[in-house]
């Protein structure tokens, strides 16, 4: 009899994972695992001569990414849908908690530290806004949400990006908006509620330049005039797109960026990175590296399309914007299109926090995919 039910358990656990096998969506995780050894290769040469302490724990950070990444697709997206605003309550709550015993650095207190690592909330935070809004679309489908109650929603989902500006952390905090004004856009019956988001930002304005850093302030008058002061506050994207050019059409080669090696580059690892992969790799280099981030995005949005129920493809539509934005910041930063304001490069970049939330977001996306036909 023990030895049956050993027989059963043994058959049913192998059934498991050739369904799970079957089901799992394999270009989608290709695509990240090819991003993600870009990263590491580009991250080895950021740090060259400067010790490969931080490569070990971006390694070890990839690897934990990865087993949540895998984790997320086992569990089933659809039991998150109950829980997604109790998620959100709890990311205002550690947010808030933040301002309380969150330590400061680079003048801004944005971390939490565990003694092993240091947690950035507002980074993690980004996957509770998306299960929200995939709950109030999948609430939604079939009838309208009424005001009162749709404006509740909104404004609670507001707190998110209003308590990571007073950190201040401009870049996540704009991040977090572009995620709910794309998603809102996409899925909105009725667009009164985005145009009201968007003069409560715009109104805003005055309250956040009050609230940046003289720094930050800096950096975004240095994006409006680049040459009014190239030796100081002009000098990370003055480099960034000199080191950008010099890359030509087939780069400087791996190791023999000079823009990085002789540190002229300002935090390349985090911030600049592709900075690096463009003068080590040129112009082709980055085509293959965006290539990949544009067939990740259509990848999402096409699991979307054919996601079982309205909150998985919101769910995929909100890591898509996610991406998207991270990406499109990030370039627009490095090619002085936009001011530099921290954001970082998915899975490239170095950062925790940053790669974490993206591998669990991308880990919903595996989910939403391998349950598109009932597993």
């Amino acid at each position: 009899m023990r030895l049956g039910e050993g027989l059963s358990r043994h058959t049913v656990g192998r059934s498991f994972l050739s369904r799970f096998a079957a089901r799992f969506d394999w270009p989608l995780f290709v695509t990240v695992l090819l991003i993600c050894g870009i990263g590491l290769v580009n991250l080895y040469s950021a740090l060259s001569g400067r010790g490969h302490a931080l490569f070990t724990r971006q390694v070890i950070f990839m690897s934990f990414g990865l087993c949540v990444y895998l984790g997320m697709t086992a569990f089933d997206y659809r039991l998150w849908q109950r829980f997604a605003w109790w998620i959100l309550g709890g990311a205002v709550s550690v947010l808030l908690l933040v301002a309380v015993i969150g330590f400061v650095a680079k003048g801004a207190r944005r971390w939490i530290d565990l003694g092993f690592v240091a947690v950035q909330p507002s980074e993690l935070a980004k996957i509770a806004v998306i299960m929200a809004l995939a709950r109030v679309a999948q609430d939604s489908e079939g009838g309208d949400v009424p005001r009162p109650e749709l404006a509740v929603k909104i404004g609670f989902l507001c707190l998110v990006p209003g308590l990571i500006l007073i950190q201040p952390d401009l870049g996540t905090a704009s991040l977090c908006a572009l995620i709910m004004l794309s998603v809102g856009f996409c899925c909105a019956r009725r667009l009164w509620p985005l145009y009201t988001l968007l003069g409560v930002g715009l109104a805003s304005l005055p309250f956040m330049w009050d609230r940046m850093h003289q720094y930050q302030r800096d950096r975004v008058l240095a994006f409006l005039d680049p040459g009014a002061d190239p030796t100081g506050v002009g000098w990370h994207t003055s480099q960034s797109i000199l080191a950008v050019g010099s890359g030509r059409m087939t780069g400087s080669g791996w190791l023999n960026g000079s823009q990085n090696r002789f540190r002229f580059l300002p935090e390349q690892w985090t911030d600049f990175p592709f900075s690096v992969w463009a003068e080590e790799w040129g112009f082709l280099g980055c085509l293959v590296l965006l290539a990949l981030f544009v067939f990740l995005i259509v990848w999402i949005v096409n699991v979307a399309l054919n996601a079982r129920d309205r909150f998985g493809a919101v769910l995929c539509l909100g890591v898509a914007a996610m991406i998207l934005w991270h990406t499109f910041v990030n370039i627009a930063m490095v090619l002085g299109l936009a001011p530099v304001v921290g954001v970082t490069l998915p899975l490239v970049s170095y950062g925790g926090s940053s790669l974490v939330t993206i591998l669990a977001g991308l880990g919903l996306v595996s989910s939403v995919s391998a349950r598109r036909h009932g597993y």
